[in-house]
């Protein structure tokens, strides 16, 4: 029976990427995509974008239930693993919820990274990666104001001080000018450079802001 083109390419890339080994199991290689042969939909990768008391974890419980998909919020796990927000701990927790992420993608779910991504190489990075492995991403910015944002963490403080750090407004306006705005060619999915500067690839940066998450996704 002769096989179509769809049959053949895949049946080549299976041959790429598999080797046997000398106890007569079989081991993949290279990064793996997440479309398979049923051809399903690619999953979407959503960076929630914005300072602290933007509305990003409510916008992202929300997203989880229209979306159908796996939300992951830092707070949610830096509280219970650690009682304090240190930044090498979330780096290392960040890391490692990407990671999942990804793999999730792969499977063909849905994921929500409720992280802020103050920095556009972050957010490059992760966009560059999701389509590497064959999903989409969006990135999805909530703006507020300086004011607007004093009274929300202070009164998230307040009403959930289990869930959240107080924050100075020493702090506030140091993570102010530490933020890069998402401008329109972000929000609309601009074409990435293959290459950041001083790196092989985005994953590369990624496992070196992450110091977690692999390099494996070039």
């Amino acid at each position: 029976m002769r096989k179509n083109s769809t049959d053949v390419t895949h049946f080549m890339t299976v041959l790429l990427y598999t080797e046997q080994t000398p106890g007569g199991y079989t081991r993949h290689h290279g990064p793996s995509i997440c479309h398979n042969a049923d051809m399903k939909e690619p999953a979407i990768l959503y960076l929630l974008v914005g300072l602290p008391g933007a509305g990003k974890t409510t916008k992202a419980r929300q997203l989880e239930v229209e979306a159908s998909a796996l939300r992951l919020t830092p707070d949610e796990w830096m509280i219970p693993l650690f009682g304090r927000d240190d930044p090498a701990a979330r780096d290392v927790l960040e890391g490692r919820l990407i990671w999942i992420a990804l793999r999730a993608l792969q499977l063909h779910t849905n994921v929500i990274l409720d992280f802020g991504f103050w920095s556009k190489d972050e957010r490059s990075s992760l966009r560059w990666i999701a389509k590497q492995i064959g999903a989409k991403s969006q990135v999805m910015y909530l703006p507020i104001d300086r004011e607007a944002q004093r009274k929300r963490v202070q009164n998230r403080f307040v009403e959930t001080p289990d869930q959240t750090w107080q924050m100075s407004e020493e702090e506030l306006t140091k993570w102010c000018a530490l933020f890069d705005e998402p401008d329109e060619a972000e929000l609309h999915g601009t074409i990435l450079s293959e290459n950041p500067h001083g790196y092989a690839s985005w994953s590369a940066w990624a496992a070196r802001r992450w110091p977690s998450l692999p390099d494996e996704y070039a």
